[in-house]
């Protein structure tokens, strides 16, 4: 199955309806409701707005090893690598959120600066050239790293971003996401296309 959204929406439409109706697609997949009868007019909100609504409960389905996080009440620190495509979209969908009870904080990060304290990195499409030095630097660390790029998932990513009939879509790699201790829900996991290595092993 997929996980997908539509990004037309109208202008009349928020940003909580958007989060709602994402919601709702995972709940649908702990239902066993098909994935293909799930659907929204979606014909006002962007695409990054679908994306960020999907990080968001992304981090509501994970759960990092207990020494992930310094504190008890650390928050979830999002770091966005690269050109920032969502144009403060996320900052927006997360402020005042909580994810199994700590808060978000975004970073934006360019090639070079620190980034192995972030509970997810999201890799922007600009960063295509850096990829594989970028997962190869969070290798075995629990990050949880997102794309938005053909291959991503294949090349080690934990999930994948892609567009196809007007529709955002993610594909997972779970032996990625064991490599980084992260366990993923089965709700997610029922929404999501699931990948593996080009030559069929589990992620180095």
């Amino acid at each position: 199955m997929w996980g997908s959204a539509e990004f037309k929406v109208s202008k009349s439409q928020g940003i909580m309806k958007i989060l709602r109706f994402i919601a709702a697609g995972l709940m649908c997949a702990a239902l066993a409701i098909p994935s293909g009868a799930q659907s929204a007019d979606t014909s006002d909100t962007s695409e990054y707005l679908i994306k960020a609504g999907f990080t968001y409960n992304f981090a509501k389905l994970m759960d990092w090893p207990a020494n992930a996080f310094p504190q008890a009440n650390s928050p979830i620190v999002i770091g966005v690598m690269g050109a920032d495509p969502f144009g403060g979209t996320l900052d927006q969908v997360l402020q005042g959120k909580q994810a199994n009870g700590r808060e978000f904080v975004v970073k934006h990060l360019k090639w070079g600066m620190d980034y192995k304290d972030c509970d997810i990195l999201f890799v922007s499409s600009s960063e295509s050239i850096h990829v594989d030095e970028i997962l190869k630097s969070v290798h075995g660390l629990p990050v949880l790293t997102i794309g938005e790029m053909p291959g991503f998932a294949q090349r080690g990513g934990i999930i994948n971003f892609i567009l196809e009939d007007n529709k955002v879509r993610f594909e997972v790699n779970v032996d990625a996401a064991k490599t980084a201790n992260i366990n993923i829900s089965s709700r997610l996991l029922s929404l999501a296309k699931i990948v593996q290595q080009p030559d069929g092993r589990r992620a180095q």
